[in-house]
């Protein structure tokens, strides 16, 4: 793809930002996304211990070669020692057989009895190899010889360079993600500290749904403060919503574990985390200099007027409100990198919540009869996110803001695309939500 499609498909993603929904108030996790206590982790990976065997299947695989070598003319024998005891560096297939136990040894030593987790050992094996090899084909006369003067060298190489690939991008790169959902388990699994910043009292000005207050949220449907869902569709929505409040909020909850990845001139910062069941999820966090209020009504209370100020959204509709904290929107974002990357649709369970320090509202990708899947747009499908105004509690002219995002687009789309162009697509939508914010504050005439 061009470096300029690449470009546009950076800054046009923030579509997805009124594609996400909410966050909640419970600190455990309903089931299936529930982050139980991990058991006890295994001393060595399975796919670590597969490495291993191919390793052995190099040793083994070159033994084999060799000995059908030494079978082609005279005995065994002989041939075993003269290639052995009367070693000729331009006639031996010996050193070959060497070679291949000096990979053994070094990676079953580095990556099977001391488990390292680097790739300077297979470095150095396929370095060592890979020069002796160029080096032998170049002095010794093993091409004249015979077949085998093809295949032991050729078949060396590529198994050494096999092992390489395999160790850097498949080894060390999912232990890697397996460490990072390990650890988020056992942060999750883990009694959990207040949020990340500390309350404020005020009070929003605008309309928004009730205030959530410490005690349950079945108590607050009980209390007959307006509309609460009846029937069991409307139920499940509910459940949904509080499901993608736990997740994110435990999401928030982990702000120690979250892995830095770039941030702007205007100090905002992308973060990610691996989630088990859902993968990398993005985090953005931002100062803004305006009222927390002023946030919550252009975000989170008004998403169909979102496609005013974000070109990148070309609609949003409210399906269905479920009850005062729940509604189900469909929301289509505009195509990209010159029509590339096709216009996406999504149909998502938002639940909206004020709190005394903070405005929240996160969700995640549901069904609705009023929107099936329709052929002018690929369905997209969004995990858990949403956002978060935290009140300060010094300054009311000032808050943070927090997106979580965790997002498949679906279709043909490479996912390393996406994933690299997600943290471009967040600070694309804090420029519109900035310009936004200015443009409310200039006085109309």
């Amino acid at each position: 793809m061009p470096g300029g499609a690449f470009g546009e498909l950076g800054g046009s993603l923030p579509a997805i930002a009124s594609l996400n929904a909410s966050y909640s108030t419970t600190m455990s996790l309903p089931s299936p996304y529930l982050l139980v206590p991990p058991g006890e982790r295994k001393l060595i990976s399975d796919v670590r211990r597969t490495f291993c065997l191919f390793v052995t299947f190099d040793l083994l695989f070159i033994s084999l070669l060799w000995i059908i070598e030494l079978n082609i003319s005279n005995t065994i024998w002989d041939n075993l020692e003269q290639e052995v005891f009367h070693y000729n560096f331009q006639s031996s297939f010996f050193d070959i057989f060497l070679l291949a136990l000096f990979r053994f040894l070094c990676l079953l030593v580095g990556y099977a009895a001391l488990r390292l987790r680097h790739w300077w050992v297979i470095a150095i094996t396929t370095l060592v190899t890979s020069a002796f090899l160029v080096v032998k084909v170049i002095l010794s006369s093993l091409l004249s010889q015979n077949a085998f003067g093809y295949v032991l060298p050729i078949t060396s190489f590529v198994l050494a360079w096999l092992e390489t690939w395999f160790l850097d991008f498949k080894v060390l790169t999912q232990e890697a993600d397996d460490e990072r959902a390990y650890l988020a388990a056992v942060h999750a699994a883990c009694e959990r500290a207040p949020m990340i910043y500390p309350s404020a009292t005020s009070d929003g000005q605008f309309y928004s749904p009730p205030e959530s207050l410490a005690g349950s949220e079945e108590d607050l449907d009980e209390e007959g403060l307006g509309r609460r869902a009846v029937t069991a569709e409307e139920k499940e929505y509910v459940r949904q919503g509080r499901e993608s409040m736990s997740v994110v909020e435990q999401i928030l909850a982990q702000e120690e574990n979250w892995k830095f990845e770039k941030n702007n001139d205007m100090g905002d910062s992308v973060y990610t985390l691996e989630i088990p069941f859902h993968g990398k999820t993005f985090i953005l966090k931002a100062f803004m200099q305006c009222t927390p209020e002023l946030v919550y009504q252009e975000v989170i209370l008004q998403p169909e007027k979102m496609v005013q100020w974000n070109k990148t959204v070309s609609g949003c509709q409210i399906l269905q409100r479920v009850d005062d904290n729940t509604m189900v929107s469909y929301d289509i974002s505009s195509g990209a990198a010159g029509g590339v990357v096709s216009a996406r649709d999504f149909v998502n369970v938002r639940r909206v919540e004020r709190k005394r320090d903070r405005y929240v509202s996160a969700g995640m990708a549901t069904e609705h009869d009023a929107k099936p899947p329709h052929s002018r747009y690929v369905r997209g499908e969004n995990g858990p996110g949403g956002f978060v105004v935290l009140k300060s509690n010094s300054n009311p002219s000032v808050c943070t803001f927090i997106w979580v995002l965790n997002t498949d687009l679906k279709g043909r789309l490479p996912r390393y695309l996406i994933h690299q162009s997600l943290a471009a697509t967040m600070f694309d939508f804090m420029t519109h939500l900035r310009q936004r914010i200015i443009d409310l504050r200039v006085p109309r005439f």
